[in-house]
């Protein structure tokens, strides 16, 4: 894999980067369209309780479609970068890790930029139906935060771990299916409240934990960040941080009452 490292603060020596960053941002767009309108084309066919559903409750169960998918690609995606490829061993010599870009983890950054400025005008058009405040702070830091590394080449690594924090994204999906359709009392929503509450402490505590140790321990190469870039990483993660600890303790909550809901039925 071709690792590049970037000039300061933009690289313009290839127009084609800069050709495919917008053709990702597009391509993220319309796989958000796309599936969104598949998913209101299936469900019906697959879930009966899709009919018994309001106006407002299907577009939320369409657009949990396209989040899911999103999810999924950017989760495979940060994982392959992150720990198969060669893009940010500590031993090569291709510069620092906070400066190492190449195609994919461009397209992957394009893509996802694509989906939460998609996600986000839903969000806005129907608010506060899907989703309050919270949400516009979150996909507007999303975006930010998503941006301003894929124009500049630089944080890449640090980008990547957040993004696979998405991994939580199915099961968050799937227990609001669950409790939609009446499935709140099934085996099924019970096991994905655990395996939901164990994909957010690996992905969204423990990883979050790493990504500070790694950004302290690798503090010098931080400070060489273009300076949004570098404000933004000593502002932006601890935000997201107190928001999935905010988020873990409703989850551990629901998981609790779930237990002892079962505990006193037997």
């Amino acid at each position: 894999m071709e690792i590049v490292t970037p000039s300061f603060p933009f690289d313009y020596e290839s127009p084609a980067k800069e050709f495919n960053w917008l053709l990702s941002v597009f391509a993220g767009i319309l796989i958000c369209r796309t599936v969104y309108k598949l998913t209101g084309i299936v469900s019906p066919l697959f879930f009966n309780g899709y009919a018994k559903l309001n106006d407002a409750e299907r577009i939320d169960w369409n657009k949990r479609g396209f989040s899911t998918f999103h999810a999924l690609v950017v989760a495979v995606a940060s994982f392959y970068l992150l720990l198969f490829s060669n893009l940010f061993d500590e031993g090569s010599r291709a510069g620092l890790i906070v400066n190492r870009r190449c195609t994919l983890s461009d397209t992957t950054l394009g893509i996802s930029l694509g989906y939460f400025l998609s996600d986000l005008a839903m969000i806005v058009w129907q608010f506060p139906a899907l989703g309050g405040l919270e949400f516009v702070l979150h996909h507007g830091l999303s975006i930010g935060s998503i941006f301003v590394p894929l124009v500049t080449g630089h944080a890449h690594v640090y980008v990547l771990m957040v993004l696979f924090t998405e991994s939580t994204t199915p099961f968050v999906n799937l227990r609001w299916y669950l409790d939609v359709v009446g499935q709140k009392n099934s085996k099924l929503y019970t096991f994905n409240g655990v395996a939901l509450f164990l994909m957010w402490l690996v992905a969204r505590i423990l990883l979050f934990i790493f990504f500070f140790y790694h950004m302290f321990t690798h503090l010098y190469q931080v400070k060489e960040v273009f300076p949004l870039g570098f404000y933004g990483l000593l502002v932006v993660p601890p935000m997201l941080a107190v928001m999935n600890l905010f988020w873990f303790w409703k989850i551990t909550e629901g998981l609790v009452k779930t237990f002892l809901k079962a505990r006193h039925g037997e």
